[in-house]
């Protein structure tokens, strides 16, 4: 069961969401909350596995609350997903600065929310099926080589393959076509990346392989 915290300032909002993820379920929500403060307690209160993240509430908006539950070790087992009415290159990029792991607008249907959550829990891959990949790369371009690339040196050449497809977006299974090799080995690799560069999860995998050039904008 995957358990999750709905985080935002509409309760109408809220409660659609609560029926939409419910649905099949596997998915159910531990609390509710109104504001990124009130969010960020029933984290703290409930540990969930997923808390989906609205961007723009009154008082400590939804960035501010993800930096705190994304920058305390006792929260490392939760991913947030943000999810907003708005299509903003800075929110999205902020998000992805913030330690989110995923971004996704309420417009999409109640099968691409599920699978986000799904996606998001185990933390398989960064989602966001209209923006993501795009906004990604806007990131990217504008920071590319800010970061040492000797983070990159202790890597061996299959790590970098694999590191290098994670940046363009490739799940597990899809490393494993692109590589010839299988899908456990597969997330063998990215776990073993995940260790050697002290990532968080894929997001932060992702901003690294484009802020050090290992993937380029248009790859």
């Amino acid at each position: 069961m995957i358990r999750i915290v709905l985080v935002d300032d509409q309760e109408l909002v809220r409660t659609g969401l609560r029926a939409l993820a419910e649905h099949d379920g596997d998915i159910t929500v531990l609390a509710e909350a109104a504001s990124g403060q009130a969010g960020l307690h029933a984290v703290i209160a409930h540990h969930p596995d997923v808390v989906l993240m609205d961007i723009r509430m009154p008082g400590m908006d939804g960035l501010t609350a993800t930096e705190r539950i994304t920058g305390d070790d006792d929260l490392a087992g939760v991913r947030v997903l943000m999810l907003t009415t708005f299509d903003d290159d800075d929110e999205v990029s902020g998000a992805i600065r913030a330690g989110a792991s995923g971004y996704l607008l309420k417009d999409v249907t109640a099968e691409e929310l599920r699978h986000a959550i799904r996606v998001v829990a185990q933390g398989d891959a960064l989602l966001s099926p209209t923006i993501t990949r795009k906004v990604m790369q806007t990131l990217a371009s504008t920071r590319v080589g800010t970061l040492d690339r000797s983070r990159l040196t202790d890597l061996t050449k299959r790590e970098l393959e694999v590191l290098t497809e994670v940046g363009r977006g490739a799940s597990n299974d899809e490393i494993a076509a692109t590589l010839y090799i299988s899908p456990a080995t597969s997330r063998t690799y990215v776990s073993r990346l995940l260790t050697k560069l002290q990532a968080r999860d894929r997001a932060q995998l992702v901003v690294l392989a484009y802020q050090t050039g290992l993937v380029v904008p248009g790859d």
